[in-house]
């Protein structure tokens, strides 16, 4: 069974999948509460969401991050 960790990240990533999101947009949804602050800033260090901060940046899923989701829903 997944820890809550992987489950929220593989959460996170399935939200950003869903289609275009703006960088404030997800800070906001995934900034609101420490744990899930670690998720977005894990995700950005292993590679599985690419972010462009700023009023205008985007977030979108890397290769790796729709690789994982693959993998986990297989």
């Amino acid at each position: 069974m997944p820890d809550a960790h992987h489950s929220l990240t593989l959460q996170m990533l399935e939200w950003i999948a869903q289609g275009a999101r703006r960088y404030a947009e997800a800070i906001d949804v995934w900034k609101t509460t420490c744990p899930r602050f670690m998720i977005w800033k894990d995700a950005c260090a292993d590679g599985l969401i690419d972010a462009q901060p700023g009023k205008d940046g985007m977030v979108s899923l890397t290769k790796k991050g729709v690789a994982q989701l693959v993998l986990c829903f297989k």
